[in-house]
């Protein structure tokens, strides 16, 4: 039985008959009221819409509800739940308050006594929404979603934005952590400020402090001029440090003394300069396994993970993927100008039943390859299927990636160059020390690009022959 208005709960129990009661005296109160007879039930509902409150049952029959709300815990930390029991005790209330439970009511309990518990649950609970109200419009628009799940995971970014806490962003590549930390920014109160975004596994090691702490003219070797870090670019703003799991651990204890003494010193520099960001990480590597290896270190996570927030996989919120999809679609058909209108039935089918390892970047990936082979308005299931089977972006890590595209980089400059290591090494504006590093890397001979080689190489095979 479901009622209309006000605040959307969910009420847990086996017991028909006063889940109809409830249900009559919370509808009169004003509340929507969704009602399941047991653990499996509710949390089927609570994976398809969005709750404000759990009110449930101590004793039901698949589980207990200490049980049932650990669960909503892990998947939603920030939706209060009440329990209610017929076999209550002093020691039961102290554990399930100890562990989070927001109330705790003994059957027969008194209508007021449920109704103002409910009523303080969603004072602090709806503190999102009366956040939502004071920042600016759109702050989020870029995130599309009607998951239950991305809509628990916003509500606790908008909760958190508004202070100055540093935020670790947890996620799978592909799961939109750099749009989470965006709309972070844009709920922050340091919106109007910059918004500077780096990955840390994209820059090499010895370029990486300068990019992030800036350097003074003549610093090292190369350094012409004086260069502006992106944390003092940053200042008054929010700086994120994607992939943070794949920080060389020399430059883990410089960014530590940044985060404690809110200061920077350019490599080469004889002071410190006073800098105000706002720290938002990200990694789709489990920095805890890391902290064991020693690959992590953990004074740094601790200053970092201040708050964690967790993005669902594509796989968990499959109900986005015909509105992402659709989404993608009507921007691709702008830049190919080309009239698509979106997916056959049962194109979309075989995108909402599809696996997405790659999660969201994979589908836009997928949604991009049928549109530009599209010819009729509607995409038909034959392009998706192929844009399945077809290479996907996330079939290589971005570290294989490049190693791949140096390796035929290396390869096309020696055919240009007749296998001449000088001439390669002059056009790709290296030295020959350094080249013959990329080349031994590779496990590339210079002697077999050269012309002659390739001629004996051929009348051997002839005289083979």
């Amino acid at each position: 039985m479901t009622t209309q208005g006000g605040a959307h709960l969910l009420l847990v129990d086996d017991d028909a008959d006063l889940l109809r009661l409830l249900s009559m005296r919370l509808g009169a109160s004003g509340y929507r009221v969704s009602t399941a007879e047991s653990a499996e039930a509710a949390l089927a509902c609570l994976a398809v819409e969005r709750f404000g409150l759990v009110v449930s049952d101590v004793r039901l029959p698949d589980r207990d509800g200490l049980q049932l709300f650990e669960e909503i815990r892990q998947i939603w930390p920030a939706l209060p739940v009440i329990l209610l029991t017929a076999h209550g005790t002093i020691p039961d209330a102290a554990e399930a308050t100890s562990r989070g439970v927001f109330g705790y009511l003994t059957k027969p309990f008194d209508s007021k006594a449920l109704l103002d518990k409910i009523a303080q649950a969603l004072q602090i609970a709806g503190t999102a929404h009366a956040c939502e109200e004071r920042v600016a419009a759109g702050w989020r628009d870029n995130i599309i979603s009607h998951s239950a799940r991305m809509a628990t995971v916003l509500d606790e970014a908008l909760l958190v934005a508004a202070s100055d806490a540093s935020i670790l962003i947890r996620g799978d590549s592909g799961t939109g952590k750099e749009l989470l930390a965006h709309a972070i920014h844009n709920a922050s109160p340091r919106a109007d400020k910059p918004f500077i975004a780096i990955n840390c596994g994209a820059i090499p090691e010895q370029l990486l402090e300068s990019e992030l702490f800036g350097h003074m003219k003549g610093a090292f070797t190369g350094a012409a001029t004086s260069h502006t870090g992106l944390f003092q670019a940053a200042d008054g703003g929010t700086i994120f440090l994607d992939e943070i799991g794949d920080m060389p651990l020399a430059l883990q204890v410089k960014l530590l003394r940044v985060l404690q003494e809110r200061a920077v010193r350019p490599v080469g520099a004889s002071r410190a300069l006073e800098i105000d960001v706002r720290i938002l990480s990200a990694t789709h590597r489990d920095l805890e396994s890391a902290l064991t290896e020693g690959a992590f270190r953990e004074d740094l996570f601790y200053r970092l993970n201040v708050v964690s927030l967790t993005l669902p996989t594509l796989d968990e919120r499959r109900e986005d993927i015909p509105l992402l999809a659709n989404h993608f679609l009507h921007g691709l058909a702008r830049k190919y100008q080309k009239r698509l209108r979106g997916f056959a039935p049962d194109a979309l089918e075989a995108l909402t039943t599809a696996a997405w390892p790659g999660n969201i970047r994979q589908l836009q990936n997928v949604v991009e390859q049928a549109c530009a082979l599209a010819t009729t308005p509607l995409i038909p299931v034959t392009l998706v299927e192929r844009a399945l089977r077809g290479p996907s972006i996330e079939a290589l890590s971005y570290a294989e990636a490049k190693l791949r595209f140096e390796r035929n980089y290396l390869i096309q400059l020696l055919k240009l160059t007749d296998g001449n290591v000088s001439d390669a090494a002059r056009l790709a504006d290296r030295n020959r020390t350094e080249f013959y590093r990329l080349l031994q890397r590779h496990s590339l001979t210079p002697s077999l690009f050269r012309a002659e080689t390739a001629d004996v190489a051929r009348e051997r095979q002839q005289e083979y022959h």
